[in-house]
This record gives C-alpha cells, sequence and structure tokens, in this order.
C-alpha cells in the first residue's frame, strides 16, 4: 500500500511540475523571442536564423527557472492533499511524516542529478550552437532594411547611405563606404537599383566614382555601371561564445590553468582575468542544484500542520518565505563566489549547515508525532 500510495504522490508532483515547467517557459521564452527580434530589424539576419537561434535558448530557459517551478510544484502538492485529506491516508497507512520527507528528498536528488546535466550540458551545448549557427549565417534580411535618409550600418565594415527613394524602386545619390579587406572604399552613385532574389543580393549602381585607399595610395576612376555585391555579408552580432555558452570540460581545463588551442576567432580564448567568473560558472552549473533537496527539505515543513490547527495559513506563509528567501539565496551566492577563499568555503558550507540543522529540527518535532 505504501509503495501505491507514494507512487500516486509521485505522478502527481511530476505531472505538475512538469506542466507548470512548460508552461512558464514558454512564456519566458516568447518574452525572449521578442528581444532577440533585432536580429532581424537591426541585425539584417533571416527569420530562419532567429527561429533557429530562439529555439536553441529554450534549455537554459528551463534550466534557469527549474528550481522555482519545483518548489511552487512541491508546495501546491502538499498544501492540496492536506486540503484534501489525502495526507492522512499516509498516517493511517504507518507512515512517519519523517519517512514522508525522507521520499520527497529522495525524489529531489533524482531531479537534482538531472539539472546538473542540464545545467552542464545541455545548456551550454545548446546555447554554443546557437551561437555557431548566428557566426555562420548571413544576413539574409539585410537588404529590406535598406532605407533612404537613414545610415546602414548593421553588417561589419560596410555603411551604406541611400538619400531618396522613388516611387518605381531606385534610389538616388547613394553613399558606400566598405572598409573590408584592411583598405578603405567610398562609392557614389547618381542612381542605384536593388536586386534581391535567391539568386543574387546586388545593388546595381550608374553614374558615379569609386575611392580607394590601400596602404597610403589614393587611385579613383568613374563608372557608368557597376554591381555592388550584398551576398555572403559579415554580421555585426557578437559571434564569440561567452562563458555561459563554453561546455564545461573546457571551463575545468581553463580553470585548472590548461589552455585550450583557438584556431580561429570563435574559440574561447582562455584568460587568467576569465578566473573569476569561470570560477562563478562552474558554481552555477554543479553547486547551485544542492539546493533543490534544501528547498524539498523546508516544503516537507508543510506536512506538520494540518489543516484544522489555527496557525495554518500563517505557518504555511512562513514556510513559503523562507522557501523563496533560499531560492534568492542560491542566486546571490553564486555572485560572490568567486570574491574570495573565505566566500567559496562559507558559500560551499551554508548549503550543507542549513540542511543538518533543518532536518534537524524537523526529526525533534515529528519525533513523537
Amino acid at each position: 500500500m505504501k509503495k501505491l500510495i507514494f507512487k500516486k504522490l509521485y505522478q502527481d508532483t511530476t505531472y505538475f511540475f512538469l506542466t507548470t515547467l512548460l508552461v512558464m517557459s514558454l512564456i519566458v521564452w516568447t518574452l525572449q523571442a521578442v528581444n532577440y527580434f533585432d536580429f532581424v530589424t537591426e541585425d539584417g539576419h533571416g527569420l530562419r536564423v532567429y527561429f533557429s537561434y530562439t529555439i536553441l535558448n529554450f534549455p537554459k530557459i528551463i534550466n534557469r527557472i527549474l528550481p522555482f517551478i519545483f518548489f511552487i510544484s512541491l508546495f501546491y502538492i502538499i498544501i492540496n492533499y492536506e486540503l484534501k485529506n489525502e495526507l492522512s491516508i499516509f498516517w493511517i497507512n504507518g507512515v512517519s511524516k519523517v519517512e514522508f520527507l525522507n521520499k520527497l528528498i529522495v525524489f529531489s536528488i533524482y531531479l537534482m542529478i538531472f539539472q546538473i546535466i542540464l545545467g552542464s550540458y545541455i545548456s551550454p551545448l545548446s546555447q554554443f550552437k546557437a551561437r555557431e549557427y548566428l557566426k555562420n549565417s548571413n544576413v539574409d534580411f539585410f537588404t529590406s532594411l535598406i532605407k533612404e535618409g537613414k545610415f546602414i550600418n548593421i553588417t561589419k565594415n560596410i555603411t551604406i547611405f541611400i538619400d531618396n527613394k522613388n516611387v518605381d524602386g531606385s534610389y538616388d545619390d547613394i553613399f558606400i563606404e566598405d572598409l573590408r579587406n584592411n583598405s578603405s572604399k567610398m562609392i557614389y552613385a547618381e542612381k542605384g537599383n536593388l536586386i534581391s532574389n535567391d539568386l543574387q543580393k546586388k545593388f546595381k549602381l550608374t553614374n558615379g566614382k569609386v575611392i580607394n585607399n590601400e596602404n597610403t595610395d589614393i587611385t579613383t576612376f568613374e563608372f557608368d555601371q557597376i554591381d555592388f555585391n550584398l551576398a555572403n555579408l559579415s554580421t555585426k552580432t557578437i559571434t564569440v561564445p561567452k562563458i555561459q555558452e563554453i561546455d564545461t570540460y573546457t571551463l575545468l581545463n581553463c580553470f585548472r590553468g590548461t589552455d585550450r588551442e583557438n584556431k580561429d576567432e570563435f574559440h574561447f580564448i582562455c584568460e587568467k582575468k576569465l578566473q573569476a567568473e569561470i570560477k562563478r560558472e562552474l558554481f552555477k552549473r554543479v553547486f547551485k542544484p544542492i539546493f533543490l533537496p534544501i528547498i524539498t527539505l523546508i516544503c516537507g515543513f508543510l506536512i506538520i500542520k494540518a489543516k484544522n490547527n489555527i496557525k495554518f495559513k500563517r505557518y504555511n506563509i512562513i514556510v513559503f518565505i523562507v522557501a523563496v528567501s533560499l531560492i534568492v539565496f542560491s542566486e546571490v551566492s553564486m555572485r560572490y563566489v568567486a570574491y574570495s577563499k573565505y566566500l567559496t568555503l562559507l558559500c560551499l558550507i551554508m548549503p550543507v549547515f542549513i540542511f543538518i540543522i533543518s532536518y534537524f529540527i524537523f526529526y525533534k518535532t515529528t519525533k513523537h508525532v
């Protein structure tokens, strides 16, 4: 009988947790996706790049909100069980409150292992793939951002200015500055037509002048018609991966002083000045999930007071505040973990100390219940 009632508890908690986690993640993802739309409106990437990048950032969102959603799920399930007299089924079948809490802690340990895997491997990998996809993409949406009376400099080393756009779609007085290939090129054209399709993206310029400045040698020539290629432009979007996008193995090597060989600009550069940030990131991935069993332990205090107790509501509010404070503490402590050895040691000891003290108080309180 004990197996059946605990199985139902696990199922109810898991179902509510997964449903809430999915819904909240989608809400956060939608809000974040709106901010990422700058990749299209300002950086000129295509919609395919935009959707791929935002989807690949979804595991990061899950990892960030998982502890709070788990706390809300556990808090709701325990309160709901008490209000529906379902907790009494456990006590009737000989389950002690300590045993009930132990089962929940074991359940949270499995979730803790999952979050460590998610935060240490899945989330960094998906973010790295998103950044890599962004780097390797073309500025496909660039041509639609060209407007009159506006400097267009969303691509690396190229600035375009158009004075006037005609009714037929042609442009008047076009200025282009091209700083690619370690040289400077200024192009002026009286007229221009923008050609953009699946085969080509280019400016067809007529009646103008080109000024080349290469190694202090300045050359000029006039033209009746030339084509300025707009395909395969480099983006100004940051393409070098951030610390949170680097795999855990690389960060560990960097933290231990083992530098990774850099073959191109996209590879992570292990520098001494990054040691503090790397340390915080490693703690966040590996150590922060340890707070899940502690949060579970705090939620376990909800079973001490029955619903007919006059202090039931006030007691639950206190438990809620304590648990939320722990979640906030887990976030804040990660920021100070790299300031000194003493703060690092304190951040390591505090969760263990809180768990032991809280478990001792729970055991003493429920020992004869």
